[in-house]
């Protein structure tokens, strides 16, 4: 008991680092997707082209995912963390400036810079938060994605505060990106790269771990991923298109827009800062499935409600499914054998980004012809067959067990 006492000022000091910088990158992103009407209007764009001007963080989030497990095998997970924060910061700062000179080039190149750093920062710091869990025995990654939907909901409230002011973007962003450079150098201080120690196998002289979406030949990995890939594209989907949605969707007003947006980010905070006790009472894939279902209900009211403040109150439906999909995944993904878990892990936040990131782009092409709210009718499909892996996964779980105990008694 004092060995477990002694252990837990590092792990709150640790752990806490990540959080401070996931709220930051929360604030970040939201801070320019609370104003992306403004962007719009400031660029002069169609839908078809805000979602071109949206491919380039889908672009730079792909590289970034390519290569975060490699970057982050040579700089390791501190350098990785803070290389790709100081991208997405810069990238927010080429956003603003594309916005006031009116430039679609300046700002696709801010979302490639965007998107290039969340894909390095986010990766690493969710390996090394499943590294801080195997180590520690505690339950960390839902708390973690809550700092980040913490973080959105602090950037989406300063952004209804911009819009209602009608705050010029460059002043807006520049300023966000300033003062989140001076709160990330010295919170990645105490980020010590636990994910970089090697594992017990590793030490004895066990096989070295292959290419990391080679643990999606593992059934159990494999089905976690595609369960992720729903889940991360109906909270991509409403990071990116949301206040859009609101807007053109249900005719309200740019702020009520972002407004509405608040509301689903709100969603997000309370049902991730309430991940680790719903896990006390709660099977993690049943909470999964309820996960599914409930983002479900929220996009489907959202795309067919007539009534526009019952498309509004459905965020809420929207974001406390979408709150729980990815951290509980990864926690999933980390179990099991510790030598091969950065690997496990890697391979399923890799799909989840694939998702979150490449998938809301291309949503902009199917609103153009078919209007925004038809447009979310892959991200109901997306939450619906998440449900039904859940259902797979416990099923899968239930009979692992049984065979196990099965063997046991035997034995």
């Amino acid at each position: 008991m004092a060995e477990t006492a002694a252990a837990l000022p590092p792990v709150r000091r640790l752990s806490g680092a990540l959080y401070g910088v996931f709220v930051l990158i929360g604030i970040a992103t939201s801070t320019w997707v609370t104003r992306t009407p403004a962007l719009r209007d400031a660029l002069g764009a169609s839908t078809e082209q805000m979602g071109l001007v949206l491919f380039g963080f889908s672009m730079g989030s792909m590289l970034g995912i390519l290569s975060a497990n490699a970057v982050t095998a040579w700089l390791q997970a501190r350098r990785t963390i803070l290389a790709g924060t100081c991208l997405v910061l810069a990238g927010l700062a080429l956003m603003a400036a594309g916005a006031a000179l009116a430039s679609l080039w300046c700002a696709f190149a801010g979302f490639l810079c965007f998107g290039l750093g969340i894909g390095w920062s986010d990766i690493a710091m969710n390996v090394e938060c499943a590294a801080l869990e195997r180590l520690y025995q505690r339950t960390l990654m839902t708390t973690l994605h809550g700092c980040f939907s913490l973080g959105t909901l602090l950037g989406a409230a300063l952004g209804m505060l911009m819009a209602y002011l009608q705050a010029p973007l460059l002043l807006h962003w520049l300023g966000v990106a300033a003062l989140a450079l001076l709160g990330v150098l010295p919170l990645v201080r105490h980020i010590h790269n636990h994910s970089a120690a090697p594992a017990p196998a590793e030490a004895d002289g066990g096989p070295e771990p292959g290419p990391v979406l080679g643990a999606l030949r593992e059934r159990r990995v494999l089905l976690i991923g595609l369960f992720i890939l729903g889940m991360a594209l109906a909270e991509g989907a409403a990071n990116d298109w949301l206040p859009l949605l609101m807007v053109d969707g249900h005719g309200f007003a740019e702020a009520q827009g972002t407004v509405i947006y608040l509301l689903f980010t709100l969603g997000m905070v309370v049902g991730r800062f309430s991940g680790h006790r719903l896990l006390q009472h709660f099977a993690r894939v049943r909470l999964m499935q309820a996960s599914a279902l409930a983002a479900a209900l929220g996009v489907a009211l959202a795309i067919f409600s007539p009534l526009p403040w019952l498309g509004a109150a459905s965020v809420l439906f929207w974001g406390l499914g979408a709150a729980l999909g990815f951290p509980l995944a990864l926690s999933a993904a980390g179990e099991g054998p510790a030598a091969d878990s950065a690997r496990r892990v890697g391979a399923v936040a890799s799909l989840g980004y694939v998702a979150f990131l490449v998938g809301p782009p291309m949503l902009g092409f199917l609103g153009e012809h078919w209007g925004l709210r038809l447009g979310m009718l892959p991200v109901l499909a997306m939450a619906l067959v998440a449900a039904v892996l859940a259902m797979v996964l416990q099923a899968w779980a239930v009979r692992r067990t049984a065979t196990g105990g099965a063997a046991q008694q035997a034995a």
